[in-house]
Order: C-alpha cells, then structure tokens, then sequence
C-alpha cells in the first residue's frame, strides 16, 4: 500500500510516518522539502497516481487578525476540498483527514475562534466531497495532541512550561481559584489509532480524544514526578480564572478499531523527561 502524508512538518505526523513505513511505502506532500511539491492555497492542487491513502495533516490555525482567518479558511477548508479533488483525479482509494474536537464548541466558548470554525466547515467539506466524488473519507477529530520533543510546544505552551518549570526545580502558578479542565491526547496514540483507520479504510466522523480529562494539578503533580522535582503547585486566586475545556469521549473509533489511547498523562509526563535526560 501507498499513503501520502500531507503535511509531513505537522508535529504529530513526525510520530505517525515511521510507524507506517514500517508496514507501507510513505511518500510526503508540501510546500517544501518532501517527495511530492503542494500547496493547499495553489489553485492547481495535484498528486501523484497510484496512492491508495491520502492522510491530510495539514493545517493553519488562525488567529483574531483577518489575514489569519482567511489563512485558516483557505488551508482548512478549501485546501482540503481541493485535495479531495485531487485525490478523486488520482484515483485514490481512500483519504483521512486530521480535523480537531475544537469544531464541536459552542459558538460562545472562550476557546471557540477561526481554528474551530474552519474545522468544522472542513469536516462539512469533507462529508460532501466524499458523497459527491464517492470518495472514502475518514475524519478523526482528537483534542489537544502532545508529545515527546520540541516541535510539541508551540502549540501546547503551557503544558510544555509546566515540564520546563518542574524541570528547574521553580514553582508552578495557575491562574485564578478554578483547577481548569482539559483534554490531551498523546501523538503516540494518535499515530496508533490513524495507522488502524488506514489498515482497515474506515470511513465516517469520529472523535479523538483521551477517555480522562485532567485538571492542570493533575498535569503539574504529574510532571513534578517524572523531573522528580521540587516543585510546588500555586494557585495565584487573585487572578482571574480559567475556564474548563473538557470533551467528553465517544469511543465508538475506538471499539472499531479495538485500540484505545493507552499514554496516560503521567506516562507522557515520564517520557518526556526521559527525552530531555537523553539529550542533555
């Protein structure tokens, strides 16, 4: 089988591309140093023959400028309806696309902005385009990814200060009375759960996310163990609080494919202090 990964710089395809290749021929797609030229914003969006899967991993996550939201819309939206195009061209048999549990939010939510709308337009784009072309399409919608290394932290920061904090032996604040609430799934488990929906051509909607919630405490205690550190957890209560952005988890993929997502946050904490003793 060949799959082509769209968006090989994206940091949770890092972890999914060797897994595969351990059982396919991997060919990446973008913008610059892959086997395969494309951009999702060209207008003349091609691949290659002969690819039975299409992984899109690509993504721009916005912002609250306008050039930002329309980055967000041409990439997220039209870029995917270009590729499914392209795609039906090429006669792929198959195509996954990455969208994210961030277009189930409700308008109102603090956390709601031009990622998650442009999410949830993909996902319309995806459905339609999969009917129209008759298209196998497969969207997985996980929470908030992270992982082992650097290429996590830009979009995970607060998580990766929390490591760097119970690193130093430095205390760690939290904003406001409220533990805030989230949902991270390990890259590790993304990549599992991805290389089983390829294998089996699944197609349909599902989300991606980790069966437990956790509390920031949770994520700092956790780390403070894996640096066996001296750190110690402060809520500053004179600030102002954060709000919870917790998912609840349909775990209907999971029983698909009899996978789920095994890296508990105390795991992941404990793999990636491994990772930095390893490098320092």
């Amino acid at each position: 089988m060949r799959v082509l990964i769209v968006g090989r710089t994206s940091a949770c395809a890092q972890a999914l591309i060797p897994l595969l290749r351990e059982r396919y021929d991997v060919l990446t797609a973008g913008r610059s140093g892959c086997d395969v030229e494309l951009d999702l914003c060209s207008n003349d969006v091609q691949i290659p023959g002969g690819i039975d899967c299409v992984v899109n991993m690509a993504a721009a996550f916005g912002g609250k400028e306008l050039p930002d939201t329309l980055q967000a819309m041409n990439v997220n939206v039209l870029g995917l309806m270009k590729l499914c195009h392209a795609s039906s061209r090429a006669n792929a048999k198959h195509l996954v696309h990455i969208s994210s549990i961030f277009s189930d939010l409700a308008n109102d939510s603090p956390f709601s902005g031009a990622y998650a709308l442009s999410k949830r337009h993909s996902e319309d784009v995806a459905r339609f385009c999969g009917r129209e072309l008759r298209l196998p399409v497969a969207v997985l919608k996980p929470s908030q990814i992270y992982g082992v290394g650097e290429s996590f932290r830009k979009h995970q920061p607060f998580l990766y200060t929390m490591m760097d904090k119970a690193e130093r032996n430095e205390d760690i604040d939290i904003f406001g009375s409220n533990d805030p609430l989230r949902n991270f799934i390990h890259a590790d488990d993304v990549a599992k759960i991805l290389s089983a929906v390829i294998a089996m051509r699944i197609e349909g909607i599902y989300r991606c996310v980790n069966p437990d919630n956790v509390r920031y405490s949770q994520i700092a205690a956790a780390a403070i163990t894996a640096f066996e550190s001296k750190s110690k957890v402060r809520f500053l209560r004179d600030k102002p609080d954060i709000p919870d952005n917790g998912f609840s988890c349909d775990d209907t993929l999971f029983r698909m494919i009899d996978y789920l997502p095994r890296i508990s946050t105390e795991q992941g904490m404990q793999m990636e202090a491994a990772h930095r003793r390893l490098a320092s």
